[in-house]
This record gives structure tokens, C-alpha cells and sequence, in this order.
């Protein structure tokens, strides 16, 4: 397998209490989504998207948001994300507590105007106040780039546009700009051309990247980007996740099948593996399914420990 310019270290932003829930019929409980975070922590998670600050009648699973942040443990070294469409969400998420705000600009006209109302342009402009306004208030702000390889209404978005978007949205101090495959049609080919791109318009600020398995490649699509140089994935625990303004917009990238391959290809991420199968298999009681995720059923290869790997010196 080609190491390219692999990073040594990557870090996982783990989404599964967000992304992961938030397409889901089934309602999960405060005190579940809780122990959801405690259990992403105890696996060594550091940076995780909890909830969202969005209108409850669009999204109901996330109705709770107030409440799941005051419910969470106080820890210095976890850092809480809150995702945010608006100025109301974000002024809500920084009211709660969170240490970091993400907004959310979207590819195109059609999709943004699904998703939160807005035009793309306007989008990205509500994106730049949301970070200004989470850094005036002592907290850090990331920006996705939603539909980033694809749109469900409007098919290919030029990478060219892709780039002017993470430009903008880098210009007022972001911590990072994601690039989200919102609807799972990115190939590895597409996904080395738009990181390389990217980040050459945008450094130092570090790209980020969020890949949805609708067609079964998202993996690579990972590999393909920390290959490129990415240092900080999302995942959802057991590949649960969605859009629910996106048709057909299936799971996350599983964190534990990350984990699998990020570890076994010599890269570290600090996260242990056996307790992120316990917590899928938790999860997926919780649900009352079987979540998507491959290691957990496969297992892990014979012989080698289900453990943190060792950190590259």
C-alpha cells in the first residue's frame, strides 16, 4: 500500500453522537447519548461532535441539544463540538458550553437551500460569522464543506468552486476546513485531487475530511486522503450516520474499521480498538440493530492484539 505522504499521527473527530444519531428514527435517549460520549472517551476519543443546535422539528433526535451538554463530563482534555446552520444555533451552542463550533456551508444552490435555507454564497458568509462569533466568545470554530464531492440535486461541483468555498471560509481564522462527501460519491481519485488542491490554497490551516459509505468507498477514501497528507478524519461509531436532507445519504466511515486500517497500515490515532468494538456493540443494543460496521464482525486479524498501536517516534 502506497504511504505517500501519510502523516505519522491522525487525528479521529468522532461524529457518532451527531452525524451518527441524527438520521436515526428510533430516539435516543439523554442519558444514552451521554453514555454514548462517555464511552467514545474511555476508547480515547479527544474531540467529539455531540449534538447539533438545528431546529427540532426538522430534526427531532436532536432536540435534546441543551440537555446532553449539561449532562456531559467535565473533561480538559476533550474538547466537545456542537454543529451549527445558523447564527441562532451557534449563539445556542456557545450558550451551552461547547469548546468549539462547527459551521456548515454547502456546495451548492439546491442543497443549501434544503439544508439550512440559505444560498451556497450565503452559506459560506453565515459560516465566516459563525467562526467570528465563536472566537470572539473564546472558542474555536471549524467549517464543512458539505457536498463537497458531489451534490444530490445538482451532481458533480467543480473542484475549482470546492476550492474558492475553503478559501472564504479560511480567510477569518477557522481551525479547519472539512471536506464532507455528504452523499458517499467520492473515488480515491477524486478524493487526492481535491485534499491536494485544497490544502495548497488554504495552508497553514489543515484540511479535514468526512466520508460518508453510501457506495462502499468510503475506506479508501479515507486512505486517499491521509495519503494526501490529511491528519484529521471523522468517524461515526459503527458506521451509523446520514443526512436528512440528502436522498439516499447512508452511514459514516466506521471508526472502528478506520481505526483498523489506520493502525495496521503503522499510523497512530490514540483510540483503542478493542473498547470501540465493546462500544459498537453497545451501541448497536442501544439501537436494537446491527450497525453497519465491519470489524465487529469480522473481528480482528488472528494474532494481533485489539489495542492502540504503538506511536511512530
Amino acid at each position: 500500500m502506497d504511504q505517500g505522504n501519510c502523516p505519522k499521527a491522525v487525528e479521529i473527530v468522532e461524529v457518532g453522537p451527531r452525524d451518527g444519531l441524527q438520521n436515526e428514527a428510533y430516539l435516543v435517549s439523554t442519558a444514552d447519548k451521554i453514555a454514548l460520549v462517555e464511552r467514545a472517551i474511555d476508547y480515547g476519543a479527544r474531540r467529539i461532535e455531540v449534538t447539533s443546535f438545528v431546529n427540532p422539528r426538522r430534526v427531532p433526535q436532536m432536540a435534546d441539544a441543551e440537555a446532553v451538554v449539561a449532562g456531559l463530563p467535565q473533561r480538559a482534555d476533550v474538547t466537545y463540538i456542537g454543529l451549527a446552520l445558523n447564527m441562532r444555533g451557534a449563539e445556542r451552542a456557545i450558550a451551552a458550553g461547547l469548546d468549539e463550533v462547527g459551521a456548515v456551508c454547502v456546495s451548492t444552490d439546491s442543497f443549501a437551500m434544503r439544508n439550512q435555507g440559505q444560498s451556497c454564497a450565503e452559506s459560506v458568509d453565515v459560516a465566516r460569522d459563525i467562526v467570528a462569533l465563536a472566537k470572539a466568545s473564546g472558542r474555536s470554530a471549524s467549517v464543512t464543506i458539505a457536498a463537497a464531492f458531489g451534490c444530490p440535486f445538482e451532481g458533480d461541483v467543480p473542484a475549482e468552486h470546492i476550492v474558492g468555498m475553503a478559501v472564504r471560509a479560511a480567510e477569518n481564522g477557522a481551525r479547519e476546513i472539512a471536506l464532507a462527501d455528504t452523499i458517499g460519491v467520492a473515488t480515491p481519485a477524486q478524493v487526492s485531487r481535491l485534499v491536494r488542491m485544497v490544502r495548497a490554497a488554504i495552508a497553514p490551516t489543515p484540511v479535514r475530511v468526512h466520508f460518508h459509505n453510501t457506495r462502499n468507498t468510503g475506506i479508501a477514501n479515507v486512505w486517499a486522503a491521509v495519503s494526501g497528507g490529511v491528519s484529521i478524519v471523522d468517524a461515526s461509531l459503527g458506521g451509523l450516520g446520514g443526512c436528512p436532507f440528502a436522498p439516499g445519504a447512508s452511514g459514516n466511515v466506521p471508526t472502528e474499521d478506520v481505526l483498523y486500517m489506520l493502525e495496521r497500515s503503522g499510523i497512530w490515532t490514540g483510540l483503542t480498538i478493542d473498547r470501540a468494538l465493546a462500544a459498537s456493540a453497545w451501541l448497536g443494543g442501544v439501537m436494537g440493530k446491527s450497525l453497519p460496521a465491519m470489524l465487529g464482525r469480522a473481528g480482528m486479524f488472528p494474532g494481533n492484539a485489539a489495542t492502540v498501536g504503538v506511536k511512530a517516534g
